[in-house]
């Protein structure tokens, strides 16, 4: 009897001085974890989303956007933010600084990166690209512009955007259709590797090309000459737009990593099938899905045909003949015949 006067009692307790049961277990397990920043996004040029994994989330006490951002309104939209923002500058690198508050009183303050929105990315392909250069023909890769746009936040990577070992994000220009764009991944002290955004003939440097604009990766060390992923999206994290993967490797090379050999290779090129960049013959993807750079040099390079032919698998490359590389120019036919 006396145990079911002490239910009632704390029954009676919950139900008038504690709340619903729910609020109860959460003033035995209070909130102390702050709210996480798990995304953010320009999805148009006037607009910024930044997701938490929590809702819902305060009003920030701070919020500035550097450099010159100015912040017109905010709302609320389930677990996210939406940052209303005078007109950003297509690829525009901006600094986002905020403090944030759960409703539990659990504050995060944060500085976040984004690139202004860009609404005319154009099309492009990688069409060329070598991994065994020398001193005077370093590595580059090639992009071909299949259609006019802004390259302005494009991002191409030696690597892919959640495992990456160079990155390039383009700055706003204006590409036409059948341009070429070459990256150089090998970079010196010359003064003369400038990139370029206008005049196609203004910077120097090894392999440099009149007909096409020349980027250089700062401090860059070179491509990977064995195995690796090439990629390029619409924005840093976006939507892939093409990508190749490559290997001298087999699936009998290394079993702790399918074969190819580091964890980092195998990542990327999982990422690589997973943002549909390329088409594998099985189940998980294998050295024997990649391109071979085998038989390549700094004047012998990975090529796709003339017509840019673009399946995303191996068949679209070949190695062209001793001095048949063709940075800057239409690809060549040629297949090298060892």
């Amino acid at each position: 009897m006396k145990q079911n006067t002490l239910a009632v009692l704390l029954l009676s307790c919950l139900t008038l001085s504690c709340g619903p049961l729910t609020d109860f277990r959460e003033l035995l397990e209070p909130d102390l974890v702050p709210p996480c920043l798990i995304g953010v996004r320009s999805m148009n040029s006037t607009e910024i989303e930044l997701e938490f994994d929590e809702i819902p989330v305060s009003q920030p006490d701070w919020l500035k956007l550097h450099p010159d951002g100015n912040i017109r309104s905010l709302s609320r939209k389930d677990s996210s933010l939406i940052v209303l923002v005078d007109q950003q500058h297509p690829g525009q690198e901006y600094i986002l600084e905020a403090v944030v508050e759960d409703k539990r009183g659990n504050r995060l303050s944060f500085l976040t990166t984004i690139y202004g929105y860009n609404p005319d990315t154009p099309r492009v392909l990688i069409n060329e690209f070598t991994t065994r250069g020398t001193g005077n023909h370093p590595d580059v890769l090639e992009l071909k512009v299949l259609n006019d746009g802004n390259m302005g936040g494009m991002s191409l990577y030696q690597g892919t955007p959640n495992n990456w070992r160079d990155r390039l994000i383009f700055p706003d220009f204006q590409v036409k259709a059948g341009d070429f764009i070459l990256v150089h991944f090998k970079t010196s002290a010359d003064l003369e590797e400038l990139d370029e955004t206008g005049a196609k003939d203004s910077s120097g440097g090894l392999d440099s090309s009149d007909n096409a604009f020349d980027f250089w990766i700062k401090d860059g060390s070179g491509i990977s000459g064995n195995n690796g992923v090439l990629s390029i999206y619409d924005r840093p994290g976006g939507l892939l737009l093409d990508g190749v993967l490559y290997s001298n490797r087999s699936s009998d090379s290394d079993e702790r990593y399918d074969g190819f050999g580091t964890l980092d290779t195998l990542e990327r090129a999982r990422q690589l099938v997973a943002d549909m960049g390329w088409v594998i013959g099985g189940e998980k993807v294998r050295p024997e899905d990649a391109v071979s750079p085998e038989g390549s040099t700094g004047t012998r390079s990975l090529c796709r045909s003339s017509s840019s032919a673009d399946t995303d698998t191996l068949l679209d490359w070949h190695i062209v003949p001793t001095r048949g590389a063709t940075f800057g120019e239409e690809n060549s036919d040629e297949v090298y015949a060892p």
